[in-house]
């Protein structure tokens, strides 16, 4: 009977591990709109209009991108860059940052030519699910960056929380 038991338990566990596919959250491009506007205002309203925002989806891929007037051409790249490696590595870029410094086990990862490990990146998470990632460009230095963008998913986290 125990026996019995265990296999009834057991099975529902077995056939849900021989799924052949899987189902995946993704932010709306309204949504990711959203996050860069939100980032973008935080940025001007501490007197940063030099930065550029860039929100990805959770392959790395670029959803809503917004440069502020006096940014440099390479905020651009530096943001988008920013934001695909949040989400390629599901940390924030200045924590990357930390793991990565020379002489650290992982510090190899700063030559691959798309990963910047430096503060401005977060990786933007709801319900416990990756959904993309928002980096920011611009504002002097990886610290003021990563306060511009955190601010944009402040203002998207009741809308991915649901």
């Amino acid at each position: 009977m125990r026996k019995l038991l265990l296999c009834l338990l057991l099975a529902p566990m077995a056939a849900q591990s021989q799924q052949a596919t899987f189902e995946t959250r993704s932010m709306t491009t309204e949504t990711a709109l959203s996050a860069a506007r939100a980032a973008l205002e935080h940025c001007r309203k501490a007197g940063y209009q030099a930065t550029t925002v860039a929100v990805v989806d959770r392959s790395g891929v670029p959803q809503a991108l917004l440069r502020d007037r006096f940014a440099g051409p390479h905020t651009v790249r530096v943001a988008i860059d920013k934001a695909w490696t949040a989400a390629s590595f599901k940390i924030p870029t200045s924590a990357l940052a930390r793991e990565t410094q020379a002489g650290m086990p992982m510090s190899g990862l700063r030559s691959h030519p798309r990963v910047l490990a430096i503060g401005g990146g977060l990786p933007i998470e709801g319900k416990g699910s990756l959904l993309g990632a928002i980096g920011v460009s611009g504002a002097p230095g990886g610290d003021a960056d990563e306060a511009c963008a955190a601010a944009g998913i402040k203002a998207i986290a009741d809308a991915i929380e649901f």
